[in-house]
C-alpha cells in the first residue's frame, strides 16, 4: 500500500533526500558505520565476546554512561604516571572546585550515589572519630534523612550510611518533619520548589543535599545551587559532564565537605571506605569541569538538534509515522527524538522495535519505558506514580557523528517492513 502522492508526502521526501541519497551512495553511511563497527581483532570488547553499540538511549550507568572528553582522558593518563597523597589530592581539588563552583569546598566521589552516602555520613557522624567508626549503627545519633519529594531508587545510598528515611512531599510536611533527630534533608527538587525547601531547611538548621545527578549540562548549574544557598549538592561525573564514569561531585559548605571526607576512602574504618576513587578519577573529573568552562553550549545544542532533525527527516518518510523533538526539563536536558506509529493496527510495538534495533548490526540501544537496571522491588515499595508511557526515543547527546544516519536508516527499514506486513 503506497502513501498517496500529495503535498505533505512530497515535502517529507524532499527533506529526507539529502540524507537518504548520501546513505544510498554509501559515503556517509560507510564513514559513520566505520566509527562504531570494527573487526573482532580491533575491538577490545569483541575479544571477550561483548558487543559494543550505538548509544541512542542516553547516559545510563548500565550502558556505561557517557564517553569521556578528550581532556579527561589526557588528565587521567598524566595522573596515572605519578604517586600522590589522596588526602592532599582531595583537599587540593576541593579548593579548585570551590573556585569553579562558588561553593566553599568540594570533593570527587564515586558517582552521585557515592556523594549521597558520604553526605549522609557527614551529617550523622560529622568528624568525630568514634561516631565515624560507629556507622552505620546510629544508636544515640541524629539519623533521620527527610526525603523531600518522596523516595527514589538511590535512597539506599543514604540508608547504607545509617540514615532512617522520613518521606514527605509538600513544603508543609517538610516543615513539620524537622525535629531533634533530623540529620539531613535530601531532595531532587529544582527551581522555586528547591528555593522554598532551602529556606525551610535553613529555618530548621538542618543541612539540605540536592541531588542533581544529570544536571550538567548546563554548566551554569555548577554555580547556581551555591548561589541559591544549598548546603550541599551533587552531580554525576560520568553523565553529561563527560568525566570518568566512576566519579561524581559533592560540593557545598566547607565543614560538611570536611566531614564527608572524614567518612570516606581512604580513611580506614569509615563507612564509605568502599566507595574509593583513584587519583585518575579525581583529576579526570576536575578536568571535565574545567573543560566545560570553555565549551560552547550553544554550538553543542545546534549539533544535538541537527542530529535529531536529520533522524526525523529520514524516519518520517515511512507512511503513518510521526515524530517530535523535545527537551526534558527535569534532567538529561538534551534534544530528544520521539517516533510514533499506530502500534495496534501495525501489530508492532515499541518493545518489538527495540528488540530488532538491539539484535541488528550494529547494535542500537534506544530509550523506552523499560529500565533493565532497576531492582524490581523498588516499584513495589516506593510511592505510586503514573507509569511512563512506552515511547521509542533517541537521545542526541550520546550519538557520535554519523550515527544519527545509521539509526535513522535502521528505524526506517524496521518500521517500513512492519507497516507493509500489517497492510499485506
Amino acid at each position: 500500500m503506497k502513501e498517496p502522492l500529495n503535498r505533505r508526502s512530497v515535502l517529507k521526501w524532499a527533506a529526507a533526500m539529502p540524507w537518504l541519497g548520501s546513505i544510498a551512495a554509501g559515503a556517509l553511511w560507510q564513514k559513520a558505520r566505520a566509527a562504531v563497527t570494527k573487526t573482532a581483532s580491533g575491538d577490545i570488547y569483541a575479544r571477550i565476546g561483548v558487543r559494543s553499540f550505538i548509544n541512542a538511549r542516553g547516559t545510563w550507568t548500565y550502558l556505561s554512561a557517557s564517553l569521556e572528553l578528550p581532556e579527561v582522558r589526557a588528565a587521567q593518563e598524566e595522573a596515572a604516571k605519578h604517586f600522590v597523597d589522596i588526602f592532599e589530592l582531595q583537599r587540593g581539588v576541593g579548593r579548585r572546585l570551590a573556585e569553579l563552583s562558588g561553593a566553599e569546598s568540594g570533593m570527587v566521589t564515586s558517582g552521585a550515589a557515592g556523594a549521597i552516602a558520604s553526605a549522609t555520613a557527614a551529617c550523622i557522624a560529622g568528624t568525630d572519630p568514634a561516631k565515624i567508626w560507629q556507622l552505620p549503627d546510629t544508636t544515640g545519633l541524629k539519623n533521620e534523612v527527610i526525603m523531600f519529594g518522596g523516595r527514589s531508587a538511590f535512597d539506599s545510598a543514604a540508608r547504607l550510611a545509617g540514615g532512617k528515611l522520613v518521606v514527605v512531599h509538600t513544603h508543609d510536611e517538610l516543615r513539620s518533619a524537622i525535629g531533634p533527630n533530623s540529620a539531613m534533608i535530601y531532595t531532587t527538587a529544582l527551581g522555586d520548589r528547591l528555593e522554598k525547601a532551602i529556606a525551610i531547611a535553613n529555618q530548621g538548621s538542618v543541612p539540605l543535599l540536592l541531588d542533581d545527578a544529570a544536571g550538567i549540562p548546563p554548566i551554569g548549574n555548577l554555580r547556581l545551587y551555591a548561589k541559591m544557598g544549598a548546603d550541599m549538592f551533587c552531580f554525576s561525573g560520568g553523565k553529561g559532564l563527560g568525566g570518568p564514569q566512576c566519579s561524581g561531585l559533592l560540593l557545598g559548605r566547607k565543614d560538611l565537605i570536611e566531614a564527608a571526607l572524614a567518612n570516606t576512602s581512604p580513611w580506614e574504618g569509615s563507612v564509605c571506605r568502599a566507595m574509593k576513587v583513584g587519583k585518575e578519577e579525581v583529576m579526570g573529573c576536575l578536568a571535565a569541569v574545567e573543560a566545560w568552562q570553555t565549551l560552547d553550549l550553544d554550538a553543542l545544542n545546534r549539533e544535538w538538534n541537527q542530529k535529531v532533525k536529520r533522524l526525523a527527516a529520514i524516519v518520517e518518510t515511512v507512511p503513518g509515522v510521526t515524530t517530535n523533538i523535545t527537551i526534558p526539563k527535569d534532567g538529561n536536558r538534551y534534544p530528544t527524538f520521539t517516533v510514533n506509529w499506530d502500534e495496534p493496527t501495525w501489530n508492532f510495538t515499541v518493545a518489538d522495535c527495540d528488540r530488532e534495533l538491539r539484535a541488528g548490526e550494529p547494535r542500537i540501544e534506544v530509550l523506552t519505558a523499560s529500565n533493565p537496571s532497576l531492582v524490581s522491588a523498588v516499584t513495589e515499595h516506593h510511592d505510586a506514580k503514573t507509569p511512563r508511557a512506552n515511547k521509542l526515543q533517541v537521545v542526541s547527546l550520546t550519538l557520535r557523528p554519523g550515527e544519527d544516519l545509521i539509526v535513522g536508516r535502521r528505524l526506517r527499514e524496521i518500521l517500513n517492513t512492519a507497516r507493509k506486513k500489517a497492510s499485506a
